[in-house]
């Protein structure tokens, strides 16, 4: 078994981002669609419907984030519906900033109802038709 190659295409990437001297990039979508997220900092929470493998918004938005805490553009990001509590809107995050929300409450972004079903788990699933 030791001289089986590693079937782990993302091992295999940060092993050869390594040997070039490079920082291992975070590529592989840690969230799915569907998936109940909350941000690391701020206090807004929301379901994914579309996932980009790296960042895909204007350099116009990602400069106008605070460098001290710019993230990194060679991750996944993902698109929210989100609330706070108080406001529905469309976010835009990347994967360092979520976490997984497991607390149960209900979201209040009125187009939840229109993108996504419930599973008889509970879980989202995007109604026919808004799947990529």
């Amino acid at each position: 078994m030791a001289d089986t190659p590693d079937r782990n295409p993302r091992s295999n990437e940060e092993s050869r981002n390594r040997k070039h001297g490079e920082s291992a990039i975070v590529r592989q979508a840690a969230f799915g669609l569907g998936d109940i997220v909350r941000h690391r900092h701020f206090p807004f929470r929301g379901v994914i419907f579309d996932v980009d493998p790296e960042f895909a918004n204007t350099e116009e938005w990602w400069q106008a984030i605070p460098e001290d805490v710019r993230p990194k553009k060679e991750q996944p990001y993902y698109h929210l519906l989100a609330d706070n509590g108080q406001d529905a809107y469309v976010a835009y995050v990347s994967q360092q900033n979520l976490l997984f929300d497991d607390d149960g409450a209900e979201l209040l972004h009125p187009a939840v109802s229109d993108l996504f079903e419930r599973d008889d788990g509970g879980r989202f699933r995007l109604k026919p038709g808004h799947a990529n």
